[in-house]
């Protein structure tokens, strides 16, 4: 179902193709903004700040990335919805945001809410990790010790964000019942865990991987379908024995109505971004991120299935609010 698309063009030809896509659109004109829906140095912002500086390298024009975080997304939704419909703010977000924050009732906004220019990114370091003090070690060591004391193994996330839908289905998939709380943002999370307030959480591996060469954590399994080589020793749950994969795309978007000739010109754009092997370096040291790249029908349809399979988790999920 993913795409890859790495190539070894020299970076002289794709500058000069970028800028002439761009002239073509008579896009960008000035600045773009770029609106992320999350915190300052989690995945979410080091993928768009990641790709605003090759932005910049292809268009002539910069892109200011402003962090608008809070109520899972809706606060920076809202912002995009109250502008201009003019391609000169876009978001940059992902499928908690535009996806999950509707299944669970947070916002009423989707990803049809808006233009949807393209997937430019999937998150493919995300990790099942657990705390020194848990003594969990594999997946099935979870399974084991969840099983045997129901609702003692305490899992940290924000209630009705994506992290919560990941833990709802991990129940789901694996027969456990966990003890859910909510232990605020991805920092916040990790403060606890290495105080050993929690046992479990999800979470970029990227973020996380200097306390796994500690011991401090355990990465205890990816998230993907197919193993990211790029995290070496971390077995998928797949390869554990449970059938369980669960990839986040990021998203970017513009206000409905934008010119579909912006929308186009954005996803071509990060399609010659995805070909420049020192984008693909960037993301592989930053966060072990392989590259992916959906264009704006391939993200639609994406988007779509993902939707529909998430939707069968809306009573649990608000439910557990």
């Amino acid at each position: 179902m993913n795409k890859l698309f790495a190539t070894t063009l020299v970076a002289a030809t794709v500058l000069a193709t970028g800028s002439a896509i761009a002239a073509d659109a008579k896009w960008p004109t000035k600045p773009v903004q770029a609106i992320v829906p999350a915190g300052a140095g989690g995945d979410t912002d080091f993928n768009a700040r990641t790709m605003a500086k090759y932005f910049e390298k292809l268009t002539g024009k910069p892109m200011i990335v402003t962090n608008v975080n809070g109520a899972n997304g809706a606060i920076a939704m809202a912002q995009i919805k109250g502008g201009a419909a003019d391609g000169n703010v876009l978001l940059f977000g992902h499928t908690g945001h535009l996806v999950v924050g509707e299944v669970s009732g947070l916002t009423t906004e989707n990803y049809d809410s808006f233009d949807v220019a393209c997937i430019p990114a999937v998150d493919k370091s995300a990790t099942l990790i657990s705390s020194e003090q848990s003594g969990l070690k594999s997946v099935q060591d979870l399974v084991n010790k969840a099983k045997a004391a129901p609702g003692t193994v305490i899992y940290g996330t924000e209630m009705g964000g994506y992290s919560h839908l990941q833990g709802l289905i991990l129940e789901k998939k694996t027969g456990i019942k966990l003890k859910f709380v909510d232990s605020g943002t991805v920092s916040t999370r990790m403060t606890n865990m290495l105080a050993g307030r929690i046992d479990l959480a999800a979470n970029s591996f990227g973020s996380i991987q200097d306390y796994v060469k500690t011991g401090k954590m355990n990465a205890l399994a990816q998230y993907n379908n197919q193993a990211n080589p790029l995290i070496a020793g971390v077995k998928t749950f797949r390869d554990q024995g449970f059938a369980f994969d669960m990839e986040k795309p990021y998203i970017i978007a513009f206000k409905k109505g934008t010119d579909p000739e912006i929308v186009k010109a954005m996803s071509d754009i990060m399609k010659k971004i995805t070909e420049m092997p020192e984008y693909a370096k960037d993301l592989e040291q930053g966060f072990k991120q392989p590259v992916s790249f959906y264009d704006t029908k391939q993200a639609q349809d994406l988007l779509k299935e993902i939707r529909t399979d998430y939707m069968q988790y809306t009573d649990l999920l608000r439910q557990k609010k």
